[in-house]
Parts: C-alpha cells; sequence; structure tokens
C-alpha cells in the first residue's frame, strides 16, 4: 500500500452501491474492507484500525447513527466517518454531528467526490496543530494542548469540526467570523454543497450554551459568526 492510499471501512447494505464503492476506491489505490450490516460492520470497526470510515444510515441490525455511537462512546475510536445517506432533512444532519459524525453526504453523490472527500478529510485531520495556550471568553474556556473545553466549570463534548470552528470563533472574538472563513476551517478547499455549516453552528450553539449560561455565539445575518460575551 502506498503512502497516499488510505485504509477504509464501508458499512453499507446496498450490494451494488457497496461494489461501485469498492472498486472505484480500490481502483484509486485505498485497501477497502467491507460490511453488510451494522453489526458486522461495528465488530470491524471496533477491532481493526481504519484510515476512515463510509457509514450507511439504514442499516440491518444496527443502523448507522447506533454504529457511530457505540463506535464514539463503547469502542473509544475516533477515526474519521463520513455518513453516506438518502437522509436530507437538517434534524438528522444534527443527530448525526451530535453523536460524532465529520462529514454527511447525501446520495447520490459522485464517486469522485467521495474519494476526494475521504482524502480531504483525513489529511486535515493529520495536521496537528500545537498551540501552547488556553483560549478563553468569559467562562468558556478551550486547551488547545488537551482539546479540552469547559464552560462554566462543566466539560463541553464537541466533534472535531465543532472544535475547529470554535477555535476560529475564539482566536477571532469579537469579530465577526465570515461564513466562507468557517467552511474553510471545517472542510478546507472542498465545501459541501448543502449548507452543513448551519447544521454544525446549531451543534456548537448547544454544546458550549445551556439555558442558564450567558449567550456566546451569535449570527450575524448576511455576515457570518460572532463569539462574545455582548451581543
Amino acid at each position: 500500500m502506498s503512502k497516499d492510499s488510505l485504509s477504509i471501512l464501508i458499512i453499507e447494505d446496498n450490494a451494488q452501491l457497496a461494489a461501485n464503492l469498492y472498486d472505484y476506491l480500490a481502483g484509486c489505490g485505498h485497501s477497502l474492507d467491507a460490511a453488510p450490516d451494522g453489526l458486522s460492520g461495528l465488530h470491524l470497526a471496533s477491532s481493526k484500525d481504519y484510515d476512515a470510515i463510509l457509514l450507511d444510515w439504514n442499516l440491518p441490525r444496527l443502523d448507522g447513527l447506533t454504529v457511530l455511537r457505540r463506535l464514539r462512546q463503547e469502542a473509544r475510536k475516533q477515526v474519521p466517518v463520513i455518513m453516506l445517506t438518502a437522509r436530507d432533512q437538517l434534524a438528522d444532519k444534527i443527530d448525526g454531528f451530535e453523536s460524532g459524525l465529520d462529514d454527511y453526504l447525501v446520495k447520490p453523490v459522485a464517486l469522485p467526490e467521495i474519494e476526494v472527500r475521504l482524502r480531504s478529510l483525513v489529511a486535515r485531520l493529520k495536521q496537528v496543530a500545537a498551540p501552547d495556550h488556553v483560549l478563553a471568553i468569559g467562562d468558556l474556556h478551550f486547551d488547545l494542548r488537551t482539546l479540552q473545553v469547559r464552560r462554566a466549570g462543566r466539560n463541553v463534548a464537541l466533534t472535531r469540526i465543532g472544535r475547529r470552528l470554535l477555535e476560529l470563533l475564539m482566536r477571532e472574538s469579537p469579530n465577526i467570523v465570515s461564513r466562507a472563513r468557517l467552511e474553510r476551517a471545517a472542510w478546507g478547499d472542498i465545501v459541501p454543497g448543502t449548507d452543513l455549516l448551519r447544521s454544525h453552528m446549531h451543534v456548537l450553539r448547544r454544546a458550549i450554551e445551556t439555558p442558564a449560561d450567558t449567550p456566546l455565539l451569535h449570527t450575524v445575518p448576511g455576515h457570518g459568526y460572532r463569539l462574545c460575551e455582548d451581543a
């Protein structure tokens, strides 16, 4: 396997789609495993180390969201996961991202785009920053060495993309950060065609703000978002 190839697990019950994905990605030089249901997919994902996982939502035995949650919470695996599904509702996207999803693609999607997204996601996550300080806005603290986020003394769980968005917003506070800059922070130069940023910002706001907290994350219509204590 070359240095540019990835080890990828496909969890997909549609045999034709799984075969197409397998053949195309193998032709791109990647190493592939495939599972036709959620339970066998979870077993493979938990027992082996992959660079990335392509996961369908509607799977037999265990649905994709359950696989994702168990992979994150029980197996403690932080492998990048892309959900490949026909579900296109905002609520579904939010559920996915809150469960630890890294990217979300709505079927049908071109095979070259899937391959490029896999490469981009893995490459982005390998770029490990080594900052030596803690960002703080009010009672919100982000330790960039440990990746621990705390608000008013409590731990805040965020996805990788959530942490990237939060870091940019905190570094730029109290300035407005444009949607384009936030999208680049989350996805690099390959920005999703659907409005995934809105889903991620919704998840981020719910994570860092309880009803008892002072609002910190503010939407600036037509411009972007800003993180600050004053609206």
